[in-house]
């Protein structure tokens, strides 16, 4: 099964009934094509150490130690509830969903053999019928549909339920058959399905004190803001895998002390490395550095619903004063895309080229400070590690606000609990935002004027009245324009600042095997756990 991730998703046995017919096939085209396309796939940083290629052999056995950027209490097994890097890799350990995403973001099957539709409104889903829970109960299409509905229960807490809603019926047709009729077409369908959130549960399950999945490794011991520890699922669907006998998965929240347990040999992966390390960790023997090209960025955040920043000249002074290209050459050390102001990387081959890029200008800056009544006003920015690099931009921007009139007073604030207590809360804070695979789902979980994660608290009606004709849209041309006037509306009124794309720089001990970039994230895409071994 490790070979079936590298074939497309109409050369995987079970899924060809997707494509036949003419219909059939250009909303498979569609679906293929609609991930983020990054540049270059990413590499091993140049200078970095010798490193086991993706063609060796795997190896059997052996304990994994993994510290994450982010953790806290709020840690859950829940993955409808997960909200951070940490939480997405701890439920691939011990979940699978129905579809996966794959290094070039076509979405390719996983529980789910086929998926097949005529109008991209109404889908029929066939399950596998080879795979049983960790407590060696069957999936069935029961757990498919009870997984997928309680999405849409305000009790759960879905960080999805506003995708959710989508789906209008979810119904059982046989034992490993499910029946989706969303409220209107999504060719995206099966890519939504691919993130962590609608993993899959048993059905009935309530409780999230341990996890009951069918993924590669069976929780041992789960305690919030600490760690989890998955052993080995001797019952694993993919057959060989997963590799390892045990992964510890723990948060490390402060970079260096992140990069010293690496170095050390105290932690064998890391996530979220600061550009200022790399050239260390690659000195080290030991340790090496992964870089991939990603649609992920870190954000300054200007609440809509707070302060000056209602004002929309504030919010357009702030974005002259974005210096891009020192941002990037400063704060990220070269790795990175300088961005727009909105959240669809240059890559995606639904980027709009014609939209002016937002320059750093003092001269506008200083204009609009004026018309918006803030010039020679003071005003706190939030910033914290756990925003990659934001207390870098933080500083940059701070030189350059000075220069227009304008006092930015830094609140460096600790990693730990950042996002509980600050995120979406500061009137004006950093954010940083993981890839999504697809043009629908970046705008809807955090541009749509309702969505959950709607950062800045933005409302727009034309932007949300584009957002659902494009989802249904099977029309390449008329999608491509839908989605570029979409980041039109998000550059010119929304209150998000989006310097650039960052690179996600991920760094591992040499003796890790099948470590390979991956667009969507750090850590694999958060999918490690059943593809990487240990060769000593």
């Amino acid at each position: 099964m490790k070979d079936e991730k590298k074939h497309p998703i109409d050369a995987q046995s079970g899924s060809n009934k997707i494509i036949e017919g003419v219909s059939r096939r250009q909303v498979l085209r569609g679906m293929m094509t609609s991930g983020i396309v990054a540049a270059s796939s990413g590499a091993m940083v140049s200078g970095s150490s010798f490193a086991f290629g993706a063609g060796a052999e795997p190896k059997r056995g052996g304990k994994l130690k993994v510290a994450s950027s982010s953790g806290s209490t709020a840690d859950t097994l829940d993955p409808a509830r997960g909200s951070n890097s940490t939480d997405y890799a701890r439920a691939y350990m011990f979940y699978n969903g129905l579809t996966q995403m794959d290094e070039s973001l076509t979405p390719k099957m996983s529980l789910a053999e086929s998926f097949d539709t005529k109008d991209a409104q109404t889908w029929v889903i066939k399950l596998r019928t080879d795979v049983v829970f960790h407590d060696g109960s069957s999936f069935t299409s029961a757990d498919v549909v009870y997984s997928l509905n309680r999405h849409k229960d305000a009790k759960v807490g879905s960080k999805v339920m506003k995708l959710a809603t989508q789906m209008d019926v979810i119904k059982a047709v046989g034992k490993h058959e499910v029946h989706i009729h969303l409220l209107s077409p999504n060719a995206d369908l099966p890519a939504m399905l691919a993130t962590s959130h609608f993993l899959i549960v048993r059905d009935g399950t309530t409780d999230f004190s341990s996890a009951n999945g069918t993924g590669p490794f069976e929780v041992k011991e789960f305690k919030p803001g600490v760690r989890a520890i998955g052993s080995r699922n001797k019952s694993y669907w993919k057959v060989g895998q997963p590799y390892l006998d045990e992964i510890e998965l723990f948060s490390i929240p402060d970079e260096a002390a992140r990069v010293n347990a690496l170095l050390s040999g105290d932690v064998h992966i890391i996530n979220s490395v600061n550009p200022r390390s790399v050239s260390r960790i690659n000195s080290n023997p030991i340790s090496t550095v992964l870089e991939s090209s990603s649609g992920a960025y870190t954000d300054l955040v200007l609440r809509d619903d707070f302060g000056p920043v209602k004002n929309p000249n504030f919010v357009k002074a702030m974005k002259h004063l974005f210096n891009r290209e020192q941002m990037r050459n400063v704060a990220f050390r070269g790795f990175g895309t300088i961005a727009n102001d909105h959240p669809i990387a240059p890559n995606h081959r639904y980027f709009n080229a014609d939209l002016p890029q937002t320059q750093f200008d003092l001269d506008k800056a200083k204009y609009y400070l004026e018309k918006s009544g803030m010039k020679g006003k003071s005003l706190p920015i939030v910033a914290s590690t756990a925003a990659d690099n934001s207390v870098e931009v933080a500083q940059i921007l701070q030189l350059s606000a000075q220069q227009a009139g304008l006092k930015l007073d830094i609140k460096r604030v600790p990693a730990d609990g950042y996002w509980s207590n600050h995120w979406m809360k500061d009137p004006m804070g950093f954010s940083n935002i993981n890839a999504r695979p697809t043009a629908d789902l970046v705008f809807s979980m955090f541009y749509q004027s309702d969505a959950s994660w709607n950062e800045s608290g933005w409302q727009n009606k034309q932007f949300d009245q584009l957002l659902l004709a494009a989802r249904g849209e099977t029309n390449e041309t008329k999608r491509k324009q839908m989605y570029g006037d979409m980041q039109v509306l998000v550059n010119q009124h929304c209150g998000v600042c989006i310097p650039q794309f960052n690179s996600i720089i991920d760094a591992y001990n040499s003796k890790i095997g099948g470590y390979t970039p991956h667009p969507l994230g750090g850590f694999m895409g958060y999918m490690f756990a059943d593809q990487v071994w240990l060769e000593a």
